[in-house]
């Protein structure tokens, strides 16, 4: 009988899990996964599909069936219970930041899930809601191992001058440092590169990751060696909500206009980016459908920034020999791709229209010196692979 191990993906308003049962050969086998979707609001979902995408359940709740993540995350794991005929030997759980004193996934405890807590200013949309169904689990299997997969971890090893802002060296000593984020989705390129573009994996490689959050990194040999999100996931690309970089001076001026705290938060993760440009929408197919001069705005000022900060992370590389779209918009947006694609003309990026627009996974033409490449992430799959390694690392009591 397969061992299993449950992985959890938890944002502000959906939760998502995946189960994966370990074959003979200690590989992974996707078995089905699902979501709550709308938590919080009047009507959520829960829908369940195995791996050829054959619905197992799916039903419209009660809104006090998932009023928070605590709620999803129990009706998720009810519906487990029933189904499972052993428990899982491990749960990996997304966690967006592990601060300065965790380089790697680790087993969560007590102790680490209150370091954890403790970072949560540093991402008010995200920290609260990873930890949440963590707390759920453990009341339900209190006996369970559960893992904390960073998303900060893959940068760590940054040279001092990338990991560092021009600050006091005090505020360094109390964390106050480039991160980095979607490490788990750049963990899941740098793989598939070396297992099926080995050639590029070894060049000079910037992977865009574009979705609600956006970022980029620069890869050499594999590794992260700059990112464009820093202390917080507010900084560098335009995202669905967020700005991207922003001069600090913007903040002081709010201040300055008596906005508080929770008003500048709010503004800063909710009310800006593509939203906050257009006043129509966070969501690029939205906009793209829009005739709306302000959606056209919002469309071209992402496209722009995003090549920019592409633009700046070859200054780490020393040029550019491939370029790799992932995540919501950069797998599903062809309107996108190719605006980027224009601002970075003179790198030698160039984008064939026919192959750009039918999602092929090299969408660069044959001429083009830098080769352009589509590919689905899969954070899940790492995080699963990350919590197998542990719980087969930890000695049997």
């Amino acid at each position: 009988m397969s061992d299993l191990i449950l992985v959890v993906n938890a944002g502000s308003s959906s939760l998502k899990f995946h189960m994966y049962a370990v074959d003979q050969n200690e590989q992974l086998v996707f078995d089905y996964g699902g979501q709550v979707s709308g938590i919080g609001g009047d009507a959520p979902a829960f829908k369940v599909a195995d791996a050829q995408g054959q619905l197992l359940e799916r039903r419209t709740l009660a809104a006090a069936q998932a009023p928070d993540l605590h709620g999803a995350q129990a009706l998720v794991t009810d519906w487990l219970l029933e189904r499972l005929d052993r428990e899982p030997i491990a749960v990996g759980h997304r966690i967006v930041h592990g601060g300065p004193r965790y380089g790697r996934s680790l087993p969560l405890t007590p102790q680490v899930l209150e370091y954890l807590d403790s970072l949560s200013p540093l991402a008010p949309l995200h920290q609260q809601n990873n930890l949440a169904p963590v707390r759920v689990i453990f009341e339900r299997w209190p006996e369970i191992f559960q893992v904390a997969c960073l998303d900060t971890a893959f940068h760590q090893g940054h040279a001092p001058y990338v990991q560092r802002f021009a600050l006091p060296e005090h505020l360094y000593g109390q964390g106050v440092r480039r991160y980095g984020f979607h490490g788990l989705s750049y963990h899941y390129i740098a793989q598939h590169l070396q297992q099926h573009w080995p050639q590029q994996a070894q060049g000079r490689v910037l992977v865009a990751h574009l979705g609600s959050g956006a970022s980029a990194c620069a890869l050499h040999q594999g590794r992260s060696v700059e990112t464009t999100m820093g202390f917080t996931a507010l900084d560098g690309v335009p995202m669905g909500t967020r700005p991207g970089r922003l001069d600090a001076g913007v903040v002081l001026w709010m201040m300055e206009q008596g906005m508080d705290h929770d008003a500048i938060q709010s503004l800063l993760y909710t009310e800006s980016g593509l939203k906050g440009l257009s006043g129509i929408s966070a969501d690029m197919r939205v906009l793209e459908q829009s005739d709306d001069p302000r959606a056209t705005l919002a469309i071209d000022y992402f496209c722009y920034r995003a090549a920019e900060c592409l633009a700046g992370l070859c200054v780490s590389l020393q040029g550019l020999d491939t370029l790799v779209f992932t995540a919501g918009i950069g797998e599903h947006s062809p309107a996108a791709r190719a605006g980027i694609a224009r601002h970075l003309a003179w790198l030698g990026v160039e984008i064939d229209p026919a192959r750009n627009q039918a999602g092929q996974t090299v969408i660069s033409t044959d001429a083009s010196a830098v080769k352009v490449l589509v590919i689905p992430t899969n954070e899940e799959r790492v995080i699963a692979e990350q919590s197998l390694a542990l719980v087969r690392s930890v000695p049997v009591q």
